[in-house]
This record gives structure tokens, sequence and C-alpha cells, in this order.
């Protein structure tokens, strides 16, 4: 298997890490849960910035639209104050919401305060369409599988 960095592609000037993953950058936890039965071919991938409370400590965040056709809850903000206030989810198309409600879900549970004595929370979930691998109208992924792969990042 050839890396995209052998074929001379690369993003950016800096060496990469030990094991050219994201997971090299101190702090940074991924998690990832799929759900494959028949015609479900489907999961959710977790990124965690760093362990600590996101909503509190918020990690500076940038945001850049390649093509615009992708369906995301979150970016605006990012554009617009910098910050993360939760982990980023990527999944497919149809299940932002439903993995947006879960993280909005697990910063309230952390931080009572949310939308009632502070600001209110910007989750952030981006997508790809899976619907050539999968039958994407059955909705598969629920806030269970969301909070699977958040809670088996590592």
């Amino acid at each position: 298997m050839i890396r995209a960095r052998q074929a001379g592609l690369a993003c950016g000037r800096l060496k990469p890490g030990p094991g050219n993953r994201i997971t090299d950058v101190p702090g940074v936890a991924v998690g990832h849960l799929t759900r494959a039965d028949g015609a479900i071919q489907t999961g959710v991938t977790a990124i965690l910035p760093h362990g600590g409370n996101l909503y509190r400590d918020k990690p500076v965040a940038a945001a850049a639209v390649i093509n615009g056709f992708g369906k995301s809850v979150g970016l605006l903000q990012i554009d617009e104050l910098g910050t993360l206030e939760t982990p980023i989810l990527l999944t497919n198309t149809l299940s932002v919401g439903t993995c947006a409600t879960a993280l909005i879900r697990r910063a309230v549970a952390a931080n009572p305060d949310i939308g009632r004595a502070t600001a209110t929370v910007n989750p952030v979930v981006l997508e790809c369409n899976d619907g050539h691998l999968n039958d994407i109208q059955a909705l598969a992924l629920t806030e269970a599988d969301a909070v699977a792969a958040l809670e088996g990042a590592s």
C-alpha cells in the first residue's frame, strides 16, 4: 500500500508524526463504531481534541469548505468564534442530526448550565454519503452508536 505522502502528495510543510496519524498529536483520541449487517454498512467516527471538558476548555479550530456539497453542523460557528466546544463526529449524510443530538446531550450532561446560565453548545458533525454502500434510508445509526464511538476513543 502506498501512502499519499510517498506519492508526493502532502498537506502543509510540517513533518508527520511517527505513526503518520492524527493520534500522533498529544491528547488527540479517535474512536469508531461500525454497523455492518446486510444492507446496513455504515458507522460513526469520533475525534476528541483533548480528554478534558471541551465546553470549558475550547481548543482553537478552523474550517475550510472545499466543495460545499456535504452536510454539516457547527462549521459556521467555528468560522465565527474559532473554537470547538464538542468532539467532532464523522458519519453518513442522514445521521448528522442524530450525532449532533448525541453531542448536545453529552455536553449538557457534563455542563448542566448550558443554555440556562451559559450559552448553548455548538456540536460539530460532518458527513460522507455512504448511500452506495449502505441502506441510508434505514437511519440505522443511533445516539447510542455515537456515544459508543466517543467512549471508545483512544
